[in-house]
């Protein structure tokens, strides 16, 4: 059984969506111009939902499965919403030896979301990453721009409530 992955749900507005088509109708005629009509399309909403993609393919008259397969090609396309707090949790090899596996493991646990969800009311987000430099420390999570190092899964209750 396929995961289904939970999200806040789509809220774009008519502000957004206008600089959208705005931008859509600057660039459309261009040669190349799906990326940066896409990249914008995230600066714009944060990240690029089905309904977003919609709009592009609809009106650069291309298929939504080039939209789709663009956006899930290149790491710097987000399909779902990024929280408020932005989770990362180091899976390189020096954390992953040292535990951050584990840590991983319990917060989709507490959060109630898998990695590269957002919790339901759009405060946390949870994603894996390779190696963030920090090896000395590990394993090592971040959240937004701040490190914490040498963890166990005990002290995660801690930080998050630093967010609460």
């Amino acid at each position: 059984m396929a995961s289904v992955k939970k999200t806040v749900p789509f809220n774009g507005t008519q502000e957004q969506e206008a600089k959208l088509r705005a931008i859509i109708t600057e660039l459309k005629d261009e040669r190349g111009s799906l990326m940066p009509i896409m990249q914008k399309a995230q600066d714009i909403y944060g990240y690029l939902p089905i309904e977003v993609q919609t709009i592009i393919a609809d009106e650069l008259h291309i298929p939504l499965e080039k939209v789709y397969g663009v956006a899930t090609f290149y790491a710097q396309f987000a399909l779902y919403p990024k929280g408020k707090y932005k989770i990362s949790v180091c899976l390189g090899t020096a954390c992953y030896v040292k535990g951050s596996g584990d840590l991983y493991n319990a917060l989709m646990e507490k959060l109630g979301i898998a990695g590269g969800e957002c919790t339901a009311d759009g405060k946390f987000s949870l994603e894996a990453c390779r190696c963030i430099g920090a090896c000395g420390l590990a394993p090592v999570l971040t959240v937004n721009d701040d490190v914490y190092g040498r963890l166990t899964v005990d002290d995660l209750d801690g930080i998050l409530a630093k967010y609460e």
